[in-house]
């Protein structure tokens, strides 16, 4: 457990003298969904995976934001000794991802993101309303989500404040992905998840087309069958094969 703030974090490091590889959890999931790219990478690499607050084995908090999720981040790199982190990242934890190699370029060995960051979201009162209304619907399912590690332990009305702060972040994602200097690979999903309508996840991965033009350090790694909710069960292999081209890498600049 790695003590920050007001709460702590379970935290697993398999060692060894491999690039650290550390794992940034979609926003409600727990380390377990990354068992399947961990099996495939075996003793390749050093393996980091931990619960963010309030997901999994972790404690709770006050504060369940992005910033927080940033500090955590911290905390576990120097808890755990690690000095130059490859950091891959599913969905949410693709936008930390980026975020932390904007802020630590020199540090960042590099990202892969699973299916994101995409530099889209919603960001008018409208949409936000849609977003709390879909989680007051989901209420009642709340305990089985949480058995299933898709949902935190807190209430509906957090799931939602920040789900729409990841919307703003999203939104605003366009400079953060230009400015980045370190290799970032995209494995990128194919078709809707559960609950989307009509095709908007596929317009949201085709928004990151013009900063893949304009910074050569962003590439896709490869595009899979899987959609967004199951890319890390069913596509493991591809995300392994983005964490080696990464690690064969070293930052270029631009």
């Amino acid at each position: 457990m790695v003590p920050v703030d007001d709460t702590a974090l379970a935290v697993t490091d398999t060692g060894g003298p491999g690039i650290p590889v550390v794992y940034l959890n979609g926003s409600y999931a727990s380390k377990r969904h990354w068992r399947g790219v961990v099996a495939e990478l075996g003793s390749e690499v050093r393996h980091i995976t931990f619960d963010e607050r309030a997901r999994g084995k972790s404690k709770l908090s006050a504060d369940y934001s992005f910033e927080a999720c940033m500090r955590d981040i911290d905390a576990v790199l120097e808890a755990r000794g690690v000095d130059r982190p490859l950091l891959v990242g599913w969905s949410y934890g693709a936008l930390l991802g980026v975020h932390w190699a904007s802020r630590n370029p020199a540090r960042a060995r590099g990202v892969v993101g699973v299916d994101g960051p995409y530099p889209v979201g919603w960001t008018d009162e409208a949409g936000h309303d849609e977003i709390r209304t879909v989680f007051r619907r989901m209420r009642p399912m709340m305990p089985l989500a949480r058995r299933l590690g898709m949902a935190a332990r807190f209430s509906a009305e957090v799931h939602a404040e920040l789900a729409i702060e990841s919307h703003r972040l999203h939104a605003a994602l366009e400079p953060i992905l230009d400015g980045l200097t370190v290799p970032v690979r995209y494995v990128v999903a194919s078709g809707e998840a559960v609950g989307s309508r009509d095709d908007l996840q596929e317009q949201m991965r085709k928004a990151v087309d013009p900063v893949l033009a304009r910074n050569p350090n962003l590439q896709i790694s490869s595009k899979v069958a899987s959609n967004h909710g199951s890319i890390l069960r069913k596509d493991s292999p591809a995300v392994a094969a983005a964490v080696r081209e990464v690690a064969a890498l070293e930052p270029r600049g631009r």
